[in-house]
Formats: C-alpha cells, sequence, structure tokens
C-alpha cells in the first residue's frame, strides 16, 4: 500500500473582508469598504503574477463606475484613462465590402461619446494603487483554489494552492503549503467562469429559475500602427463577415494613445459547427478591405484571449450566499450590444461594498447580505442590463441580419417607452449543448497565415508571455478520458483543437491510436473549454499562483 504523505496545516490570517480577484469588481469593492469603514481589514488575493497580469478587455469605459467611486479623479495626475472616445462608428461586413450604419440609427445607450478607450490592465494597476493607499493588503501570486465553510455550511474564507506539487501530485522539494485567509465575509471576483464562483453557484443553487449563462470567446491583438493609419480617439464596431449570418460575434477596432490600435474579435459561444475556428476567424477578418489598410506597416506587440458573459440579465445568478457574494463577471454583468462590462463590475463591487460594511458594523458575520441581491436590479446595473436583455436570444434565434435588427427595435423601445414587445426571452440551451455533431457539417478551409498581418497560435500566445512550470499536476482535468475519445473526437471531430485559442488541445496518432494531449503551459486561462466542451468533460482549475499570461497592457 502506497503511503499518503501527511500535509502540515496550513497557516491562517483574519481579516474582515477577504476578496478574490484584483479585477474592476474586487478592487472598487476593496476600495469602497475602506472608504466606508477605514478600520476594516481587507485582502485582495489575485491568482496572476502581479494585479493586471491577467486582465484583457477591449476596452472602451462607460466612466459612471469610476465617477462615483473615485469622484475628482480627472483633475488627478497620472490616471490612465487618457484617450476619449472622438468618432464612433458602426459597420457591417461583406466579404468585399462594407456598409456603415448611421450613427442616428443608433439606440443612445450605443453612443460612446464620453466614454474611454483604456487598457483594462491599466486601470487595475492604477485602482491596486488606490487600494493599498488606503490600506487594503494586496497579494499577487497566490491562487486561491479552495472555498472554507463552517459547521453551519455558511463561508468563512478561502485557501490558495499549495505551490511545488511536482507532476505525479506529490510534494516536490520547494513544497510550500497554501495559505488560510478568514473573514466575516468573502466577495468572489474572479472574473468569467471562475472556479470558486462555479463551486459556489452550484452548492447554493444560485443560477436556480434563471437562465443559463451564455459566453463568447474574445480574442484581441494590440499593434503599434504608422502615424498615418492611426486616429486617437476612433471607436469601430463592426459585425458580418467573415462569421455570416449564422453565428453570432462582431469585432472592434480601438485607436489609443502613442499609435496604438487594440483590434478584437468575439464568436459567441452558442456556435453549431465544431469546425469552426474562432482564432482563424479572427485572423480572416483582419484582411478585410475596410480593416486591413489600419495595420499596413505596423507592428503586432501584443496577443490574448478571455471568454465573455453574455447571458445579461437573465442569467445573473443569485448573488449572495452564506457568507459572501458574487460580484463582477463572476456574476455576469457584462452588457452585450455595448460591449461593456468593467462599468458594472464597479458598481457591483462598490454595491457590494457597501451592504457588508453595514452588516459587519451591526455586528453580523457569515451570514447572508440579502440587501446586494434584494437591490442590484433596481439600480444602475439593473436598469442597464434591463434594456438590452433580448438582444443575445434574438440574435440567436434569428441570426445575425434579422436578430440584430429586432434587438435594435427593442432597445428603441425599451430606450423610448421602458418596455419589450418581446417580455424577456429565454436562451435555451447551454453553449455546450449547442455544439452539433461534425456529420452535419463540413470542414471549414482557413488560410496560411503570412506572419505579417495573419498569424499562427503558437507565435500569438509567445506574445503573451504565457509561462506554466511544467512540472506540475496539469490544470485542465479531463473527467472520463474514453468520452473525450468517443464523443468529442468521434462525434464532433475534436473541436478543442479549434475552440481553444492557446492550442492547448491537439489530437495526436500514436501507436495506430489516437492520444488526446494537453499543452497545458500554452494556457491563457481564457476557460473556453469549460464552456465549449460538448459534454461538460473539461474542467478548469487554478494552476500555481502567479503563473498564466502576463498582460502588460491588454
Amino acid at each position: 500500500m502506497t503511503e499518503v504523505m501527511e500535509l502540515p496545516e496550513r497557516e491562517a490570517m483574519e481579516f474582515d473582508v477577504v476578496i478574490v480577484g484584483a479585477g474592476p469588481a474586487g478592487l472598487a469593492a476593496a476600495i469602497r469598504l475602506k472608504q466606508v469603514e477605514p478600520e476594516l481589514s481587507v485582502v485582495v488575493l489575485e491568482k496572476g503574477a502581479e494585479v493586471g497580469a491577467h486582465i484583457l478587455s477591449g476596452a472602451v469605459v462607460d466612466p459612471i463606475g469610476i465617477d462615483r467611486l473615485l469622484p475628482g479623479w480627472r483633475e488627478e495626475e497620472g490616471h490612465p484613462f487618457k484617450t476619449e472616445v472622438k468618432d464612433d462608428q458602426f459597420m457591417f461586413l461583406g466579404p468585399a465590402g462594407s456598409i456603415r450604419l448611421p450613427n442616428f440609427m443608433m439606440p443612445p445607450l450605443m453612443n460612446n461619446h464620453g466614454n474611454y478607450i483604456v487598457s483594462l490592465g491599466l486601470v487595475c494597476r492604477w485602482l491596486a494603487e488606490k487600494a493599498e493607499a488606503l490600506g487594503v493588503e494586496i497579494y499577487p501570486g497566490f491562487a486561491a483554489t479552495e472555498v472554507l465553510y463552517n459547521d453551519e455550511g455558511a463561508v468563512i474564507g478561502v485557501a490558495t494552492g499549495d505551490m511545488g506539487i511536482e507532476k505525479n501530485g506529490e510534494p516536490g522539494p520547494a513544497f510550500t503549503r497554501g495559505m488560510e485567509l478568514h473573514g466575516k465575509y468573502v466577495l468572489v471576483g474572479e472574473g468569467v467562469r471562475g472556479s470558486l464562483a462555479k463551486q459556489l453557484i452550484s452548492k447554493f443553487e444560485l443560477s436556480r429559475d434563471r437562465e443559463p449563462q451564455k459566453f463568447g470567446i474574445g480574442i484581441k491583438e494590440l499593434w503599434q500602427v504608422k502615424p498615418e493609419h492611426h486616429k486617437q480617439g476612433l471607436v469601430q464596431h463592426s459585425f458580418g463577415w467573415p462569421l455570416g449570418f449564422k453565428t453570432g460575434g462582431g469585432s472592434f477596432l480601438y485607436h489609443l494613445e502613442d499609435n496604438l490600435v487594440a483590434v478584437g474579435f468575439v464568436v459567441h459561444l452558442n456556435y453549431k459547427n465544431p469546425y469552426l475556428y474562432p482564432f482563424e476567424e479572427f485572423q480572416r477578418f483582419k484582411t478585410h478591405p475596410a480593416i486591413r489598410d489600419t495595420f499596413e506597416g505596423g507592428k503586432r506587440i501584443s496577443y490574448g484571449a478571455r471568454a465573455i458573459t453574455e447571458g445579461g440579465y437573465q442569467s445573473v445568478p443569485k448573488l449572495t450566499f452564506p457568507g459572501g457574494a458574487l460580484i463582477g463577471c463572476s456574476a455576469g454583468f457584462v452588457n452585450v450590444p455595448r460591449i461593456k462590462g468593467s462599468h458594472n463590475a464597479v458598481l457591483s463591487g462598490m454595491l457590494a461594498a457597501e451592504k457588508i460594511a453595514a452588516a459587519i458594523s451591526a455586528g453580523r458575520a457569515h451570514d447572508e447580505v440579502a440587501e446586494i441581491e434584494a437591490e442590484w436590479r433596481d439600480g444602475d446595473i439593473g436598469k442597464d442590463l434591463k434594456r438590452v436583455r433580448n438582444v443575445k436570444p434574438l440574435w440567436s434565434k434569428f441570426g445575425t441580419l434579422v436578430g440584430v435588427g429586432l434587438g435594435g427595435l427593442d432597445m428603441w423601445t425599451n430606450q423610448l417607452f421602458g418596455f419589450s414587445f418581446f417580455g424577456t426571452l429565454k436562451h435555451g440551451k447551454t453553449d455546450a449543448q449547442s455544439l452539433e455533431p461534425a456529420s452535419k457539417h463540413k470542414p471549414i478551409a482557413y488560410p496560411k497565415p503570412d506572419g505579417v498581418l495573419t498569424f499562427d497560435r503558437l507565435s500569438s500566445v509567445f506574445l503573451s508571455s504565457t509561462n506554466h512550470e511544467e512540472d506540475q499536476p496539469v490544470h485542465l482535468h479531463v473527467k472520463d478520458m474514453e468520452l473525450q475519445k468517443r464523443s468529442e473526437h468521434d462525434i464532433y471531430a475534436g473541436p478543442s483543437t479549434r475552440y481553444c485559442p492557446a492550442g492547448v488541445y491537439e489530437w495526436v496518432e500514436k501507436d495506430g491510436e489516437e492520444v488526446y494531449v494537453i499543452n497545458a503551459q500554452n494556457c491563457v486561462h481564457c476557460k473556453t473549454c469549460d464552456i465549449k466542451d460538448p459534454n461538460q468533460n473539461i474542467n478548469w482549475v487554478p494552476p500555481q499562483g502567479g503563473e498564466g499570461p502576463v498582460y502588460a497592457n491588454m
């Protein structure tokens, strides 16, 4: 019998509030807690090597949240909001041409004037400085991997993962035990499809009576372009080619300062065709006549990808549970047609902070702060999401041309009259259930990359500065490898080899058999595999703290 090594007990630290994730929601919550009750002890855990390392977004930011959190920020030096939107364009792309949609046709909430083009990573670094100046403790490089409960089943804290575990699961020479961080309340702001949020949603049935959460995969590059191709403050959104009319998605070009252009492509993950290759669709998009000239003579300097929550109003789970709450993208507060979520993330962090500070002041701990759940739908977040609640289901049901048109009409009726002819539509299937067998579709031939405008995945991952220690357990858990072969490979033609934007998954012939290879060191933590696998047979969990991408200014 193999002897099981007994691990030493974890050390524990006590705080008033423990926050998981140093994104906009977590940092806003930390700042607001200290603004309301300066004596509270607050800690923020961040799995990235530094604050902002795992942050990736477009991003055009509606400053409503920052205005409320940090009034007067515009007068400060050193803030990251350097580029205000000056020109707002919406385009429909065909295979060879494009049509610009008149701005007057767009509902007012789609207007980006007064918003800012930013690197959300830089925004988070700035917010972290604000939080630390108020006395918040921030621990980057520590991945929260376990929720801690008391005997009554209430959340009392989290534990960080052990470091130095070798591939065989045994502690290596550099082994370090994780830490326990206990709090009166725990706020979970891990971002999209976070591992702890998944556990909490399941344990406390937070998604009961809600529509399934929906997702997209967003892929982004940052380019340094020639000055003559740069127009600081230009925001350009498009839909249509190359996705066609049956697959939802769209693109953006955002012109920041210093001749930088952020270009991104979003594919809704409810697509049916297992041969669809989101990364290659993105590369094709850049070759469109209306797009490619921007990048002529330019240089690609960064790459990344992440999943996006798209379910909106009807898919937001119950936020509160005994001992804490979900905030930000862990709850799914993205406004899909606006392609914005950070403003709602900040507002959700502030709401949770205010209610939790009041609960602690009243002598409460480890109970359910139901006031958070009771109030969000009547506040700015709920109003923002309710007006657009039918855009995604209409797009999914009727396709791009009809669905987008009906979605626009629905936004106008919500804007002008405060109601929708459609009521509140359902999403139906999960994104995993949407995938169809390969026998119903034909493979798609994608052009080879030219290395100038279009690229392969591995050279792209290199630009994300992704790194994982190879001698550690694989953090992408395939629950049933035989099922993966029988279904993912044999029925669906191995879609994981295509939907992953980092080339993590391969089917390789070995000794006459197809073997599933997981290149976990490539993983950019987008969570697409956890979402789109047709059998929900892949479970993403955090690797060792500090590993993964290191996005400089994404």
